[in-house]
């Protein structure tokens, strides 16, 4: 990232060195590098990009340096009388002054008539709003419109090579011409959408609450990252007699939420969300501990609810946050004590086992016949907030030697490589890993990016579909690391490995991370991996009976069904 970000910052002062001294070849190179530069990390390195701007050389900089070095090399190389050196200056200016004011009119035009909410499976009937300008327009005014002068730098190039300026006029007036037109789009947007005042998107969705009187609400104010842990809860949701909604606070988020029947609003906006009357919502359920909790927190007719996204050993799942909600809902009793032993301020009166709702759909061993390759499912979670963690995922330290160990298995095993939705977003070192896995399931025949779980092949499942507990029914054996999917992947009995890479010895490992007590443990040589594969594969499986048991203490009773302790809570909190 560092490495990318300081080459490209080097381009652009050779741009400036060969324009000055007039080295037209170097200015090409320098030039062409820059552009292609630009495109690479817009497209392929987002880290870099922010990095730039982080020290300074935000890309409107950048893009102001390449205009001054097309402008210095045309200087250099060609004879100009005056007025030709004032239009040479004058041209590339006038684009920027314009790109300027188009900006400023185009965010004056944005809020007055901001969007205020945005919604699905909700019809509001028809709505009047000011004027807006074109969508390609609107996506270019401002720092953007610059990239026009691009133009200047091959344009610059030829009348260096001929000393004539006649090209670079004529790429600058382009350039000039191109952005005046966006321009004048968005003054005429401005002047037309004068005194329209605020838009009535807000007050129709209003309008809507007060008919459709939703009385549970999943809310989720979280980034578009996070947003499977909202996800999870839909289907749930969806399945309850209450009528439901779903409240959101980004607007990238929504766009990402997986498809539901339940409506949704989005309201990005902290005062017009707060501005919303939403005291007929009885009972609120949060997914996430973030911040913008506290705007449905002040709803005091509200009981709040955290159920979270999934129950782990992990120190998430006990955050102190936790606290500031009226009941906290754990799947069974390990989800109890695990608060108990963290001391955080949760009390005990104020913890409900339900169960896990998600996992009415997760097969229970035997319960389907089986008619496919025996299947191995290796899920690590990602590597977490903190630094200085080595061993929060299996992926960094084992996740190459997990899955080559396993493309090499003689009789073959399908190997299903599903990694955490995060997994490489903070730490470089675990998106290295990642590509050289998938790269080696690639080179064995597999799908680097299936969206099935059709067939026999490897598969690398990245996306959305096929869901985690899709993927739970075509498996024989999990490897994983601690995190929520061991507690759920034991609904269905099946065995499973949990990743050791700190090398605890086993009885202080299960002691620590009571979802591990019916797991096979994995060290971090991966020395075992070939014998747990050959015990599970012929059926002689020791853990069984453990397993039945520790099912009963995360998830609770197996004879009770989950979606009816989730809809008799709910019923509860809504009389």
């Amino acid at each position: 990232m560092a490495a990318q970000s300081a080459l490209l910052v080097l381009a652009y002062l050779v741009m400036l060195v060969g324009g000055v001294f007039g080295w037209v070849g170097l200015f090409a190179v320098a030039g062409l590098a820059a552009i292609i530069g630009e495109f690479a990390v817009a497209r392929w390195s987002p880290p870099s990009q922010l990095l730039l701007e982080k020290v300074g050389l935000h890309w409107s900089y950048r893009q102001l340096t390449r205009d001054l070095a097309a402008v210095l090399l045309v200087v250099a190389e060609v004879r100009l009388n005056g007025g030709e050196l004032t239009l040479l200056l004058v041209l590339p200016a006038a684009v920027w002054v314009v790109s300027v004011f188009a900006g400023a009119l185009s965010t004056m035009i944005e809020r007055r008539n901001p969007l205020s909410a945005m919604v699905r499976n909700i019809e509001l009937g028809p709505l009047s709003s000011a004027p807006q300008p074109p969508v390609w327009a609107a996506a270019v005014a401002g720092d953007r419109m610059p990239l026009l002068n691009l133009l200047l730098v091959p344009a610059g190039v030829a009348a260096a090579v001929q000393h004539d300026p006649t090209p670079f006029f004529v790429a600058g007036a382009v350039a000039v011409v191109a952005t005046g037109l966006v321009g004048a789009i968005i003054a005429l947007t401005w002047l037309r959408g004068r005194g329209a005042g605020q838009g009535p998107l807000l007050p129709a969705v209003q309008r809507w609450l007060d008919n459709y009187r939703p009385e549970v609400a999943l809310y989720f104010a979280g980034p578009a990252k996070d947003v499977y842990q909202a996800n999870m809860w839909l289907a749930p949701t969806e399945a309850l007699q209450q009528r439901a909604v779903v409240l959101m606070r980004s607007r990238e988020a929504f766009l990402e939420l997986a498809d539901t029947r339940l409506p949704v609003i989005c309201v990005p906006a902290g005062v017009d969300f707060m501005n919303l009357d939403l005291g007929g919502i009885r009972a609120a359920l949060y997914s996430a501990n973030v911040g913008a909790n506290i705007h449905m927190l002040r709803e005091p007719g509200t009981k709040h609810v955290f159920v979270g996204h999934g129950d782990s050993d992990k120190q998430a799942s006990v955050n102190p946050y936790s606290k500031v909600y009226d009941e906290v809902w754990v799947a069974g009793l390990a989800g109890r004590e695990r608060y108990a032993r963290a001391g955080v301020g949760v009390l005990d009166s104020d913890i409900v086992e339900i169960g896990r709702p998600q996992l009415a759909g997760v097969h229970t061993f035997g319960a389907e016949s089986v008619d496919r390759p025996f299947t191995v499912l290796y899920a690590p979670t990602w590597e977490g907030w903190l630094d200085d963690d080595p061993y929060h995922t299996s992926l960094v330290l084992m996740g190459e030697r997990i899955v080559k160990g396993l493309l090499a298995t003689n009789p073959r095993v399908r190997l299903i490589y599903k990694p955490h939705p995060l997994t490489g977003s903070r730490s470089r070192a675990a998106k290295v890993v990642h590509d050289r896995v998938v790269t080696a399931i690639r080179a064995a025949g597999g799908n680097p990016d299936a969206s099935s779980l059709d067939g026999t092949a490897h598969l690398v499942v990245t996306g959305r579909t096929p869901a985690l507990f899709d993927c739970f029914n075509q498996t024989d054996l999990l490897i994983s690391d601690v995190s929520s999917v061991v507690s759920d992947f034991v609904q269905s009995q099946r065995p499973y490995v949990v990743a050791n890479p700190a090398g605890l010895s086993e009885d202080d490992f299960r002691r620590e991370y009571p979802t591990a007590r019916a797991a096979y443990l994995l060290s971090k040589d991966c020395g075992e991996l070939e014998k747990i594969v050959s015990v599970t594969r012929a059926g002689d499986d020791p853990m069984t009976e453990a397993r039945r048991e520790l099912k009963t203490y995360l998830l609770g009773p197996a004879e009770a069904n989950p979606m009816d302790r989730f809809q008799q809570e709910i019923d509860r909190l809504c009389h």
